[in-house]
């Protein structure tokens, strides 16, 4: 098997992997240098074989290309559960019903006593809020004139106790709705109570939302909505250098929702051009479709009324157009046998540098910390400053780490920093509570980190599993998933998602390439060790070999692989068999873990090498653009190249993730509302070894890969090259 190493800005040189280098430094940048468990000299950016990438399957050359010089070049279309591709088609509303707004009044059950109900309420919730509600409904079916306002109830931290509230007032006071609204403390929780917006007389009782000064509330409870509709509208989610979460932050605002509203399968890649599905709760396609007119780099359409929402995982993969530029190689005879080769053989599932972050600080780092129990040392991870950021956020960091004035370093920090932003409002409400803080984070994305860590020691198995054992044949006790009669032989070992609530096991934002999750085989798939008889028997093939992620109900390989997990564990101080600490949801022990295959063939595969002479020239179409052949689009084509960086601190990776979780406003501090784009640097087009005035080569490759598959790492088996944001910046200068 082969590795790189030597010089970012020359060809790769490969030496064989003859012993598995545990603490391999690369010649790239700086890597980390283990002080001991708990400390670490930070790189200023990762390389792959900081996270384990260090493997190929081929042994042919590689050559040059520039992976993503125009976001263009990347396209992402995904696959929905059917096997579809999902395109956008067409920008038009379908004819709908109008909705006729319907005048109701206060419904005739409101003029009835409610005697019985209150002394059932004061049994669940005492003397106090049974008056509070007593009065309440008094005041409503008085007919009174005024304003009928929300009553909040006493403050509650028992959750199961505020879940039978709330199921009281569904079941037995139907005209009054409820939500949660924060207690007075950090640690408790008051019910809210408000008049059914759709049982209130001509709405006279209600105040305009922004009058009001309330959150807003569900409009789940509505009875304008046409019976003969799906609850929700699906609709194809077209976007260009935007990372989905802005996307749906952006149509969120302009509808007047919270991006939480929003349901999909999984997230999409910024520095691309790509379109999913997304469903949205009881809003019309007319009013969408109206946005197309306002926003610059997102389109939506493809407008349908289902009854159910999109739950991430919900998808088979994506469909990927990919343009790698500026092609220098020996001879085309080596890009056609290595696209060959990518095709017959496929890659190393790694898991790409866009999980660990692409900053100073490495999301797994972080993690590691968490799963040793160091809360105040991970807290200042987070916070602390750190290399490579824009001036006004190391400042921030910086006044933060001198004074400890939470409020003057929320004032300057963008709200973009989720992260930092939850810690320091955690830490004001808890000081010096650091545990806290870290919940604080939205669960997503906090869990992003623990999930990093696991990724990681997947990675050095995987580059283990391949450097001594190969690509080509199965071994003893690899793991596989059971195949006929095997499946009634050996014990079900759950997936990582069986016992958990779907959308909060995993992290959905993950602004990369993948679909967001990493999904479970199948819910009762069943792993096995090989054994000899496997073997002979000839059952099993390479394409079947798995290698889990750590957790407490998989199983490991019987065999060296193994030993990678625990021994790299423990040089972080970390046990996989025991947690240190009483936190589940920061220990692997608390996971149940899942599985992931070791080699991933493209599906579907197609290449073409193409010539080309002017750079800023679109290599592949995109669904706009076969919209707009037919009908013109309203779209601003100033797309520029640049060095892949967007005009932003890459550190920021992580925290620009909006979590579906809290009700915290989408931030629009660095864009407009319209979705404008972004002011990009200029970039030089010609290569080292080509004449910018000359013809150029290009690589197009297509193909489908599952969710959770990295088309980087497909890229990096080709080229034989690192697939990091600094190697192909440096190969535009």
């Amino acid at each position: 098997m082969w590795r790189y190493g030597v010089s970012i800005l020359k060809p790769y040189h490969y030496v064989h992997c003859k012993s598995y280098p545990a603490n391999s430094k690369s010649n790239l940048t700086k890597t980390p240098v283990i002080k001991s468990s708990n400390s670490w000299t930070l790189m200023t950016t990762i390389t792959e074989s900081d996270v384990g990438i260090l493997c190929f399957i081929s042994h042919l050359p590689g050559f040059r290309g520039i992976l993503k010089q125009r976001y263009s070049d990347f396209i992402v279309n995904e696959v929905d559960t059917e096997g579809n591709v999902v395109h956008l088609t067409s920008l038009d509303a379908p004819p709908e019903v109008a909705v006729q707004e319907v005048e109701t009044k206060i419904p005739d059950q409101l003029n009835k006593c409610y005697a019985s109900e209150i002394i059932k309420f004061r049994s669940l919730a005492g003397d106090t809020d049974a008056d509070r509600l007593e009065a309440f409904i008094n005041q409503i079916t008085s007919g009174s004139e005024e304003d009928i306002c929300p009553i909040v109830l006493s403050p509650d931290s028992d959750k199961s106790h505020r879940t039978a509230m709330h199921n009281f007032f569904k079941e037995n006071l139907r005209f009054l709705v409820t939500d949660t609204v924060d207690g007075p403390d950090s640690s408790s929780k008051c019910i809210r109570v408000r008049l059914n917006s759709g049982n209130n007389n001509k709405g006279r009782n209600s105040k305009k939302r922004k009058e009001r000064g309330d959150k807003p509330y569900d409009s789940r409870g509505s009875s304008h909505w046409p019976e003969h509709l799906g609850k929700f509208l699906r609709f194809h989610l077209y976007k260009e250098n935007k990372d989905t979460q802005e996307a749906l932050g952006l149509i969120g605002k302009l509808l007047g929702i919270q991006p939480r509203s929003f349901g999909f399968a999984g997230t999409k890649d910024k520095r691309s051009v790509s379109t999913q599905r997304v469903t949205v709760f009881k809003q019309h396609a007319s009013r969408l479709a109206a946005l197309n007119e306002r926003l610059i780099g997102i389109k939506v359409g493809d407008f349908c009324y289902v009854e159910d929402d999109l739950l991430l995982g919900q998808l088979l993969g994506n469909w990927f157009t990919v343009i790698l530029r500026g092609i220098v190689a020996d001879s085309e005879e080596t890009i056609k046998a290595s696209a060959e080769s990518l095709g017959r053989h496929g890659f190393i599932n790694y898991f790409g540098l866009q999980r660990f972050g692409s900053g100073s600080i490495p999301t797994h780092r972080i993690g590691a910390t968490l799963l040793r129990g160091e809360w105040q040392a991970a807290a200042s991870t987070i916070l602390d400053p750190r290399e490579g950021e824009r001036d006004f956020v190391s400042k921030a960091r910086e006044y933060y780490k001198e004074t400890g004035d939470i409020e003057g370093t929320l004032r300057q920090l963008p709200r973009h920093l989720v992260a930092e932003r939850a810690m320091l409002q955690g830490l004001k409400k808890c000081p010096g509570n650091y545990l806290q803080a870290l919940k604080a984070i939205p669960r997503t994305l906090r869990m992003m980190y623990v999930h990093s860590y696991q990724s990681y020691l997947w990675n050095h198995a995987a580059s283990m599993r391949v450097e001594k054992y190969g690509s080509n044949e199965v071994v003893l006790g690899d793991l596989v998933y059971c195949k006929g009669n095997d499946a009634e032989k050996v014990k079900v070992v759950p997936t990582e998602h069986e016992d958990n609530n779907f959308e909060d096991a995993y992290d959905y934002s993950q602004l990369d390439e993948i679909s967001g999750t990493d999904l479970p085989e199948g819910k009762n798939n069943l792993v096995k060790a090989i054994t000899a008889v496997d073997i002979s028997t000839g059952n099993y093939t390479i394409e079947d070999v798995v290698l889990p992620m750590p957790g407490s109900r998989i199983i490991y390989p019987v065999n060296d692989i193994a030993n990678v997990y625990h021994d790299m564990a423990k040089k972080d101080g970390i046990s996989l068999t025991e947690s240190v600490h009483n936190t589940k949801e920061f220990s692997i022990t608390s996971m149940t873990g899942s599985y992931r295959h070791v080699f991933q063939k493209p599906i579907d595969f197609e290449w073409e090498l193409l010539s080309y002479s002017d750079g800023t020239i679109a290599l592949s179409e995109t669904d706009l653009d076969k919209i707009a052949k037919t009908k013109p689009v309203n779209l601003v084509k100033e797309e520029k190249p640049t060095n892949g960086t967007e005009g932003q601190d890459p550190s920021d990776h992580m925290e620009h993730i909006e979590s579906f979780e809290d009700d915290k406003k989408f931030s629009t501090d660095n864009v407009e509302v319209e979705g404008s784009r972004e002011a990009e640097p200029p970039q030089i087009h010609s290569l080292p070894e080509s004449n910018s005035l000359g013809t150029q080569k290009a690589l197009k490759l297509a193909f489908t890969l599952p969710a959770s598959c990295y088309a980087t790492m497909a890229v990096r088996e080709l080229l034989k090259t690192s697939t990091s944001v600094a190697f192909h910046k440096a190969l535009n200068q």
